[in-house]
Formats: C-alpha cells, structure tokens, sequence
C-alpha cells in the first residue's frame, strides 16, 4: 500500500513538473515545436499517398507553423535578453519582427496554394485515392491544433508574448481549415466528386492569408510604437488621479510597447513647495503601483512644479490655512 502511494506520488510530481515546463514561453514553444513537426511529417506522407492537393496544403500550413514554433523560440530568447549599451530599450521588438516574418511566410504559402489549386482545377487532375486515410489525419490534426493553441493562447496571456500569442492563433486557425478539409474529404468519399479537393485547397488557402494579416496588422502596431489599449491608459490615469491632494495633476502622458514591455513616460505635476524628497517618493510610489498592474511596465517621470496662481486651489500656498496659534507656541 505504501509503494502504491508512493508510486502515486511520484506521478503527481512528475505531471505537475510538466505542466510548469510547458507553461512557460520556452517550454510552451518546444511543445508547439514537437507536436506540429509530427503533424507534418503525417500530413505530408498522407498527401503524396492520396493525391489530395487539400491535404497538402494542410501540410504546407503546418509546415509554416514549424517555421513560425522556430522564429518564436528565437524571438523569445532574444527579446528576454537585457538592455545592453546598444540597446538601452531592450530587445523585445525582436517579437514584432518574428511576427512579421511568420506573416510573410503566409501569405507566401498562400499564393503558392492558389496557384496550385487553379492548375489543377483548368487541367482536371483532380483524382484523390485512399480517403479514408486523409480522413484519419485530419481527425486527429484537428483533436492536436484544438488542445495546444488553446494551451499557446493561455501562456501567452500570462506572460505576454507576442509572438506566442501569433503562433497560438496560427495554430487556431488550422482548425478551421482542417475540419473543411475533413468535410470535404468525407464529401468526395461518398459523391466521388474530386472537382471539391482543389476547391477546398483554395478556401485554405484564404483562410491562411487572412492569419497572415491579422498577424501583421498587430505585429506592425509594436514597430511603429502605437499607444498601449485605452484599458491600460485608463488604468495608469486611475492609478495618478487617486493622489491628486499630494500631487496637482499631469499631462503629456506617452506610452508604447515593444514585445512584451510596456514603456510609459509622463509630466508630473507638483505643489511648488513640495521638498524634492517628497516628489521622489511620489514618483517611485507610482511606478511600483503602475507596475503591479500592467506587467512588464518601465515608467519615465518628469516632474515640474504648479506655477498657475489659483487662489481655489487646496494645493496652492496662499490657500492653505496658517497654524493655529497654540501650536506654534508649544
């Protein structure tokens, strides 16, 4: 009985081992890396086995995946290096660029797709063999694709990679295409209508070049340094506001992102009178509070003091009241 909880325990701590390595960026991305290679290498002898152009264009957008697993587990390591003197801002923009290059590699497998498919659909050789076969593969494709970009996709969230975050949706993506296909196959087995494989070729094919926009379109945001989402400015704004009384106000607020850091700079307003130890500890009390709600956020502040005379306002010198009498005596 001992041996048995033992035994029992060990599987315990061995699959929860497990689950801590593949949920970190690296590790998530050697498990994208083995799992799609293995799709491949199935999809592809399948393909050449049935003749089907749809089934081999499936292997071309896994293909692609494998590629993309690579540039990501590349992006990541460089983009986790530290700031160095020739990189004052870090490395993270080496994530927009993978992103990029997974992009290009999409819409390049999908005019390649296209273009087969057309020849075959003008010179008839449309004949598919064995469908039962290609019907297989892609049930268990798509059982793959469904459990590891959802996997992709929670990792991403919890450590904000964007180049993970586009390999989980590549990924994502497959799923659809690969169930039509798995339709299709099933459709051409009962009907023999094999005019359906190119056809089907051509509708993954869109499916794969719209990835490849929506994957540029967001890795293109981070190069060009778009503003972070007005759900995080609201929150940095909140996060200054709650001090107005110890502080006057602020303006000229920047952000922008590059990977997964986010760089925030702005004007802080100071009472005039206010020591130059108090607005230090103001500034560093904003950038832990900033911090423990955006993850990944350096914060630049300048201060400057109030220089508008406003009698109605608490924080200026004429307003405030003199001490009471009895308290200067004592």
């Amino acid at each position: 009985m001992g041996q048995i909880c033992e035994l029992a325990a060990v599987r315990c701590q061995s699959q929860r081992l497990g689950e801590a390595v593949f949920s970190t960026v690296t590790g998530a991305a050697k498990l994208s890396l083995a799992v799609v290679s293995g799709l491949v290498l199935l999809k592809i002898s399948v393909g050449i086995i049935t003749g089907s152009i749809s089934i081999l264009a499936q292997a071309a957008d896994s293909t692609l995946d494998v590629l993309a697993v690579g540039l990501t587990s590349f992006a990541v390591v460089v983009a986790n290096r530290p700031a160095d003197k020739d990189h004052p801002f870090g490395h993270g923009k080496a994530e927009n660029i993978a992103a990029i290059v997974q992009a290009v590699l999409l819409f390049s497998a999908g005019a390649v797709i296209i273009y087969s498919s057309v020849i075959r659909i003008v010179t008839g050789q449309t004949l598919v063999a064995l469908e039962e076969a290609g019907i297989g593969v892609m049930v268990v494709s798509i059982v793959s694709s469904i459990l590891l970009s959802r996997h992709l996709l929670k990792v991403s969230r919890a450590t904000d990679s964007i180049a993970l975050e586009a390999n989980a949706h590549n990924i994502a993506a497959d799923v659809y295409s690969t169930s039509a296909v798995l339709v299709g196959l099933a459709v051409v087995r009962l009907t023999r209508l094999y005019i359906l494989d190119p056809i089907l070729a051509l509708a993954v094919s869109l499916l794969i070049l719209r990835s490849g926009y929506n994957v540029l379109r967001k890795s293109f945001g981070g190069l060009m340094d778009v503003r972070l989402p007005e759900e995080e400015e609201k929150i940095i704004r909140a996060a200054i506001l709650e001090h107005v009384g110890e502080l006057v106000n602020f303006h000229a607020l920047r952000t922008r992102k590059a990977g997964s850091h986010r760089y925030i700079d702005l004007h802080l307003v100071m009472p005039p009178d206010i020591t130059l130890e108090k607005a230090h500890e103001m500034c560093d009390h904003l950038e832990q509070d900033i911090g423990s709600k955006l993850k990944s956020a350096s914060l630049t502040i300048h201060v400057e003091p109030c220089k508008e005379d406003c009698s109605k306002c608490p924080m200026s010198p004429k307003h405030k009241k003199p001490p009471k009498a009895g308290r200067a005596a004592s």
